[in-house]
């Protein structure tokens, strides 16, 4: 049975940033978590239905809407495809942006 994109994103945000383990495993393979250089954040790219995305730590330094969660110590994981935001991932719920996540 195949993960749904929603399952894919918590899966890698609970691995990343819950667990905090070095690699991220997925049906479509294992993906290394390593650390921007800048910033020390946690990122990770995967591969989802052929489509590669990257999940990012949210910065707590920066300003956005859920600089604010991750300021109360809430993990939040920012999810990317083609360098743009598609959703965030904040205590295992989803949410997405506009209609850019699903299957598009």
């Amino acid at each position: 049975m195949n993960a749904s994109v929603e399952e894919t994103l918590i899966s890698v945000w609970r691995q990343a940033l819950v667990e905090d383990f070095g690699t991220v495993t997925l049906e479509s393979g294992s993906y290394s978590v390593r650390r921007t250089s800048r910033s020390r954040l946690r990122e990770v790219d995967f591969k989802f239905e052929g489509q590669m995305l990257r999940g990012l730590e949210q910065n707590p330094k920066t300003q956005s809407r859920w600089v604010q969660l991750s300021r109360e110590g809430k993990k939040v994981m920012q999810c990317l495809r083609d360098r743009q935001y598609i959703a965030n991932v904040v205590d295992g719920k989803v949410q997405f942006y506009g209609h850019s996540g699903r299957g598009e």
